[in-house]
């Protein structure tokens, strides 16, 4: 949960510290603007992947599952600049399939903090593990950064691309094979 009153009090701070005038009239709600922008793009905290994970319906089979496609929006921890893309996430069941919003807002609780792309991926492919109980997970990120497009080195349209693999996926790359073809 954000502190409203510590955030807005940086925001101004901040305000000031670019040479702006915080009372200026355009800008005299944007500490209180800000402050709930922070508590909806970090909201995150709040939640525990676990908690989606847990709906689970009952299958006999253990082909594997993909939802792919997932957009998300997240901060890098290092510029608090946005960076955003795709998670292709799949699974091999054990028994027990989840919902397929569920995957969605498994890769949202973790997209919504201060984050590192390799660690998204990897605390997606582990809640699959952990939490959906899977015999195999696997997740791939694309995104762009802001920090990488718009300051720095100023690349707009660059991609990062991480992949974990966890269980049945690590052991056996025809999975990951048909995990590609079925995400391209």
């Amino acid at each position: 949960m954000v502190d409203h009153q510590k955030a807005q009090q940086a925001v101004a701070m901040l305000l000031e510290a670019i040479g702006e005038d915080p009372s200026r009239e355009g800008l005299v709600e944007t500490p209180a603007r800000v402050a709930r922008m922070y508590e909806e793009v970090c909201g995150g905290y709040d939640e525990n992947a676990a908690e989606h994970l847990s709906t689970t319906f009952h299958v006999d089979g253990s082909e594997m599952v993909v939802e792919r496609d997932i957009r998300f929006y997240s901060l890098c921890e290092h510029h608090l600049l946005p960076f955003f893309g795709t998670a292709h996430v799949a699974y091999i069941p054990d028994g027990e399939v989840t919902g397929l919003s569920k995957l969605a807002r498994t890769v949202e609780v973790f997209a919504r903090r201060l984050q590192l792309q390799e660690r998204l991926t990897a605390q997606v492919a582990d809640a699959l593990m952990d939490d959906l109980h899977a015999k195999g997970a696997i997740v791939m990120v694309q995104a762009e950064h802001m920090c990488m497009s718009m300051r720095g080195v100023r690349k707009p349209g660059s991609q990062t691309v991480t992949l974990a693999k966890r269980g049945l996926f690590a052991q056996d790359e025809r999975l990951v094979d048909d995990f590609f073809r079925m995400v391209r």
